[in-house]
């Protein structure tokens, strides 16, 4: 790095005023994932605001998606753009940076202000979840940009649209952009207020499960029935059996049926899974299969299977860890003390962690109560993680640290 950009420079350099100004503005903008209209205005916004660095910005078109609706069909669903920078693309060294643009509050949600709750913190919508980790990507770069190593190395930025529903939309985009990096950041707000680090993930899949029996009457002619509900939960049981110590099995929902005395022929059932291991993700996958064959055979039904794993499990390999080492590092040469714990939750970085890229993925904001009305961000943690990224891109741009 030039000598004029040691850590408490780049630290000084951080333009904090612009940042909450900038988070506060896009916290307004609603972005819950269903919001088409809203997801495209911000898009926008943030076309605009990365085109002051040195790349291409793209808005990219959502991969299809489908979904099983509560009558049991097959149907798809809209999503917004997703947002991509490319900066040098021809440097032999390259890094990806991800964020996303949704948050988990729909359009009519009452939640949609930003108000002081005291001088170092602000309660909003994705305001720490993640509209403000998108800021500091945003000013690291820009900082990154300053330093005598940028030159000699490239990254791509994804933003996405529909990471709080699993990325399903951008899940292809995402793999394409990591593969071959050298390292990736995401920013995820922080573990712990602290600022702790998440480290290994567990993953997680989603499941719907469509069973079609035959409808008769419950007084008259019940036994000339395939009773879907029936079929269902014995098949609720028969999945919450395969938990073990390494996955566990959460059945959410069971839809279907009618009237009493009919005997029902749908039913849809929806459940989720969380495999700490891929050796887990696999076995269930496996033992799945069967058991859907069992449950057609033995309750005369017909069943179909939508979904699955949608975040393999992440765990730190020896690449992984030395960047979280350097992270660390930085953090103490700007006065930060951080640390990392394992986490149950999944992000996108568990899809950068499958093409074999080292990957932080809580690298955005300070701040908690995120999922609920009571989300807040803490304001000095814009400067921290900004000046943090730019350090930690800066030390990755020379030497081989991974």
């Amino acid at each position: 790095m030039k000598p004029d950009f040691a850590p408490q420079a780049l630290l000084d350099a951080v333009d904090r005023d612009t940042m909450l100004r900038e988070v506060q503005d896009w916290a307004a903008i609603n972005t819950g994932t269903a919001n088409i209209a809203g997801l495209d205005r911000m898009a926008g916004v943030l076309a605009d605001a990365f085109s002051v660095l040195p790349g291409d910005v793209e808005l990219v078109d959502p991969a299809p998606v489908t979904a099983i609706s509560a009558e049991g069909r097959e149907f798809e669903k809209p999503h917004g753009r997703h947002m991509v920078l490319r900066v040098r693309p021809e440097a032999e060294r390259r890094f990806v940076l991800t964020g996303h643009m949704d948050t988990v509050f729909p359009a009519e949600h009452p939640f949609q202000e930003v108000r002081w709750l005291d001088d170092d913190t602000i309660n909003g919508p994705g305001t720490a979840d993640m509209k403000g980790g998108l800021d500091v990507i945003l000013h690291a770069l820009k900082l990154f940009e300053t330093t005598e190593g940028a030159a000699r190395v490239g990254y791509d930025v994804m933003i996405n649209s529909d990471e709080e529903t699993g990325s399903l939309a951008s899940r292809g985009l995402i793999e394409e952009l990591a593969r071959g990096k050298y390292a990736a950041l995401t920013y995820e707000p922080s573990a712990l207020p602290d600022g702790t680090l998440a480290h290994a993930r567990g993953g997680t899949g989603n499941y719907s499960i469509t069973i079609t029996g035959r409808s008769a009457h419950a007084g008259r002619n019940p036994h000339e029935g395939r009773n879907a509900i029936v079929a269902a939960s014995d098949l609720v049981l028969r999945i919450k059996a395969l938990e073990a110590r390494d996955i566990t099995v959460n059945p959410a929902k069971i839809e279907g049926g009618s009237a009493n005395n009919v005997v029902p022929d749908l039913a849809v059932l929806r459940f989720n899974i969380r495999p700490k291991s891929t050796d887990a993700m696999n076995r269930f996958d496996g033992e799945l299969g069967a058991i859907l064959r069992m449950i057609e055979a033995e309750h005369e039904v017909g069943v179909h299977c939508h979904g699955g794993v949608t975040r393999p499990p992440k765990p730190v390999d020896a690449k992984a860890q030395a960047l979280f080492d350097l992270v660390k590092e930085c953090g103490a040469q700007l006065g930060q003390q951080i640390g990392w714990q394992p986490s149950g939750g999944v992000c996108d970085g568990n899809n950068i962690a499958a093409t074999g890229v080292p990957v932080v993925d809580t690298m955005g904001v300070r701040g908690g109560a995120i999922h609920s009305p009571d989300e807040y961000m803490i304001v000095p943690s814009l400067r921290e993680r900004a000046a943090l990224s730019a350090l930690v891109l800066a030390k990755l741009s020379t030497g081989d640290h991974l």
